[in-house]
Parts: structure tokens; C-alpha cells; sequence
């Protein structure tokens, strides 16, 4: 088991102070290794919240998060920041590149993070396989947005991750270009049998993972529903 979600809840406090806003209560889910599901959902249902926690960027109100078997609530912040170095890979809509980095620099980070000593080696493998080592020395300020969000999920490929989680990874796109990505995106999720949690509100990239869920009124439905 990759990722399992046990009755995980997430409230936040109102505007007023009266009545707080609870964005989704209970919620099971397991993940298995090399397995690819989507989440799909209207904006503001709390898809992103979701992958917030799963990332260890927030906590849950109550129940549990586990990755690789290991609890994230239960981790302290130097602990789960160290995990997450290692374990969780992040690609989000607005691609978080490092200005100052080169294309190669910023795919290298994470592994420079954790010192691995093979970093430049992993990087120039991974910056070869998304068709950008003629790129590898230009700043963000110099690619396409195409080819920063292939930087971004080059980035977060490269540690190896035991799980891949992605926030709509090309909702800032084109159709033309996000098409193209989505392709080399799965191709390479496919080849390294990574475990893949994408949240989206488009059901053509969806239709591409094993698994489709709906986050509706809190709750996680299925595709058979």
C-alpha cells in the first residue's frame, strides 16, 4: 500500500467566527504501487485541500494520512519535511520553477536537497527523456510554458518518488500543448510504474488514469457511481 487515507477530515474556521466551513469529512481512499487515479470535481470542492494534506503542506482536522505506511500526522516538521524530500513528488499548475536555476538545476534540486551524489546524472537522464537537454542551461524566463511544466514534472520524477501527486499539470496550458504534455506526462508515469494521485476537472485527462473518483459534498465517489 502506497497511500492510504483513514477517515480523514478537514474543517476550517469561518469569516465570522461562528460556524465553521468543513470541506470534506471521513474520506477513505488506498493506493496501490503503480496505480493512477484521478480526482475530479467542481473548483472549490477542495481538490487542491486534498492534495495539501496528502503533501504534508496542511493537516487534517482529524484522521490519518499514511504514505508508504508511514503517518504524516504523526510526524513532527523536520521529520516530514525530510520524507517528503524523499518520498512525495509535487507537480503544480504554475509550475514553481527557481528563476535563478537553469532547466537542469532546478529538474537536480531535490536530489541536491538530500545530497545524492549522482544528481547531475539522474537529471541529465530525465531532461533527455522530456526532449529538453538542448535547453538545459536557460532560466524559466527563457522556456515556454510547455517546457517549464516539463521541467516541473521532471522535478518531481526525479527522486524517484513512492507517490505522484499533480494539481490540474496543464490547466495553465494551450489544449495543443497541454495535449502534448499529458502525453509525455503518462509516458513517463507508465515507465517508472509510479503511483499517480491527479486532480483535474477535466475528465479527457482523467479518462487516462486506471481509476476515476468524484469529490462531491465532501464526499469521495467512484466512477461507478
Amino acid at each position: 500500500m502506497i497511500l492510504k487515507l483513514d477517515r480523514l477530515s478537514k474543517t476550517y474556521p469561518s469569516s465570522d467566527g461562528i460556524k465553521a466551513v468543513e470541506v470534506f469529512s471521513s474520506l477513505d481512499l488506498d493506493l496501490e504501487k503503480g496505480e493512477t487515479v484521478a480526482v475530479l470535481g467542481r473548483s472549490g470542492c477542495g481538490k487542491s485541500t486534498l492534495l495539501s494534506l496528502i503533501a504534508g503542506l496542511d493537516s487534517p482536522t482529524s484522521g490519518d494520512i499514511l504514505v508508504s505506511g508511514e503517518s504524516l500526522v504523526h510526524m513532527n516538521e523536520r521529520k516530514l519535511s525530510s520524507f517528503r524530500a524523499r518520498n512525495i513528488g509535487i507537480v503544480f499548475q504554475q509550475f514553481h520553477l527557481m528563476p535563478h536555476l537553469t532547466a537542469l538545476e532546478n529538474i537536480s534540486l531535490p536530489l541536491e536537497l538530500v545530497h545524492d551524489r549522482d544528481a547531475r546524472k539522474k537529471s541529465l537522464k530525465l531532461i533527455e527523456a522530456i526532449g529538453l537537454i538542448d535547453r538545459q542551461n536557460h532560466f524559466p524566463h527563457q522556456l515556454s510554458g510547455g517546457e517549464c511544466q516539463r521541467i516541473a514534472i521532471a522535478r518531481a520524477l526525479v527522486i524517484e518518488p513512492a507517490i505522484l501527486l499533480a494539481d490540474e499539470p496543464t490547466g495553465n496550458l494551450d489544449e495543443k500543448t497541454g495535449d502534448q504534455l499529458a502525453l509525455l506526462f503518462f509516458e513517463l508515469v507508465k515507465s517508472i510504474n509510479m503511483t499517480l494521485l491527479l486532480v483535474t476537472h477535466n475528465q479527457a485527462l482523467a479518462e487516462q488514469c486506471s481509476r476515476q473518483l468524484t469529490l462531491k459534498n465532501g464526499e469521495l465517489l467512484n466512477d461507478l457511481v
